[in-house]
């Protein structure tokens, strides 16, 4: 009889799991943990033939637990990468969300005891913060400029939207802004050259199926040499002269300026809306601090226009958006800004960082653990300043990519960054909450890489 026909049978295996899990479920995780040791068996690996029914029973047990856990997990962010996309953008104040988990007043009115709506949770404070007339809160910031030309052209064909060709960015996730002009059902019509426009462009190109003069905030790189572009005090002129509407996509912007962080001038969400901007569209997932949520400020006709389209059905944000946003709002208008994670990392100066990992060396070192203090440059992260970096601190030590698997493997995982052969921890972004939970990971995930130990991280569903 050959050694994998000696492997216990599927309901051994099933019985001997936890009785919490279904049936059907112990079953699967068993024919995984038998067919990968009848694998490793037929293709000879090394130690396989030792492969007992205890090992296949733990094997077994541990892809159940990986499987029990939730696919989005809360990770440590030791990239000193504010904004990550990939980890998730601002991270959220840890009550943000308490107000929406169980019934909440989303759309009834609690003083006049009837119906009521979702858009006013939130509109109050935008527009307290903003000084705009009106606000709307969509899904996402594309989102917020689909509904936008979607309802200036208010359905009829062949209507156009002028942009510069400097202006035509690709933004994350492969998403380019024609492509999003081209879903709302607006021709793009574009002016300049890549690297120089200016308003008489614009002027040029003005014709009755004009609907709007449109410009996007390039956040995500910077033109820099032999360029030109109008400001937004002309192109408020341009628009407001044939009758039209300027609207300024900022993408990633705050709604007030950030200390140390912000560079003086139009394109920002207060110079817009003083140059004339009709219409200033964002994201609340970015420099706000937020949720993910495209917001809208700007002239109240035309916030109305939106909120009236057939599209706001589609786009408009659930509650746990609107709670979150509505805290970190309110700590804005508050002038508490260190009650919004984002904004506090942002703060966080070389020297205090340089403190913790000195602080958090010495604790490594006495679990035996060797790290060296180094210095950091932060990336702000979400196409926001792509040239700035803030001075932080972190610690490095050697280990390489397979002592950054194990620490994404771990429990929370890790997500660092390798630099020269080494793995760069950086302080910044690690609240000082969870440094106690880092230590502790760091620890497991080198013991793991010493033992290649069989743990719950090795499973795979």
């Amino acid at each position: 009889m050959s050694d994998a026909r000696r492997l216990p049978r599927v309901d051994v295996i099933a019985d001997a799991l936890d009785g919490a899990y279904a049936r059907t479920i112990r079953v699967e995780a068993a024919r995984v943990a038998i067919g990968e040791a009848r694998e490793a068996l037929l293709a000879g690996h090394p130690g396989a033939k030792a492969v007992d029914e205890a090992t296949i029973v733990a094997r077994a047990g541990a892809w159940l637990e990986a499987l029990a856990r939730p696919r989005l997990r809360r990770v440590i962010n030791a990239t000193g990468v504010v904004i990550h996309t990939n980890l998730g953008r601002a991270p959220l104040p840890a009550d943000a969300l308490a107000e929406a988990l169980g019934y909440c007043n989303l759309e009834y009115d609690l003083k006049a005891g009837e119906r009521g709506s979702r858009r006013a949770l939130c509109e109050a404070r935008l527009v307290a913060l903003s000084g705009a007339e009106a606000a709307l809160v969509v899904n996402n910031c594309a989102a917020a400029l689909v509904l936008t030309l979607a309802a200036l052209a208010d359905g009829a064909p062949g209507r156009e939207v002028i942009v510069s060709r400097g202006e035509l960015v690709e933004i994350g996730g492969s998403f380019r802004i024609p492509e999003i002009l081209a879903a709302s059902g607006v021709r793009l019509r574009e002016v300049g050259t890549t690297n120089r426009t200016y308003a008489k462009d614009y002027e040029g190109a003005l014709s009755p199926a004009t609907i709007a003069v449109l410009r996007v905030h390039p956040s995500n790189f910077k033109l820099s040499g032999f360029v030109a572009r109008p400001t937004l005090d002309e192109l408020a002129a341009t628009a407001h002269a044939a009758g039209l509407p300027l609207v300024v996509d900022l993408g990633s912007e705050a709604l007030a300026a950030l200390p140390g962080l912000d560079e003086p001038g139009a394109d920002d969400l207060a110079g817009a809306l003083a140059a004339g901007a009709d219409l200033v569209l964002f994201s609340g997932d970015k420099l706000l601090g937020g949720p993910q949520a495209g917001i809208a400020l700007g002239r109240r006709a035309l916030i109305e226009r939106l909120a009236r389209h057939p599209l706001m059905r589609a786009l408009r944000p659930d509650k746990l958006a609107l709670a979150a946003l509505d805290h970190v709002l309110m700590a804005r208008q508050l002038g508490q800004p260190e009650r919004v994670p984002l904004l506090a990392m942002l703060a966080l100066d070389r020297d205090h960082l340089r403190a913790r990992a000195e602080r958090l060396r010495a604790e490594l070192a006495r679990a035996g653990v060797a790290t060296e203090p180094v210095d950091t440059d932060d990336p702000i992260g979400g196409g926001s300043h792509p040239e700035r970096t803030l001075p932080g601190a972190g610690l490095a030590l050697p280990g390489g990519d397979h002592l950054h698997a194990a620490l994404r493997g771990g429990h929370p995982p890790v997500v660092a960054t390798l630099r020269e052969g080494r793995l760069q921890l950086a302080l910044r972004t690690v609240a000082e909450a969870d440094e106690p939970a880092l230590v502790a990971a760091l620890c497991a995930a080198i013991a793991r890489t010493t033992t290649r130990a069989l743990t719950i991280e090795d499973a795979t569903i």
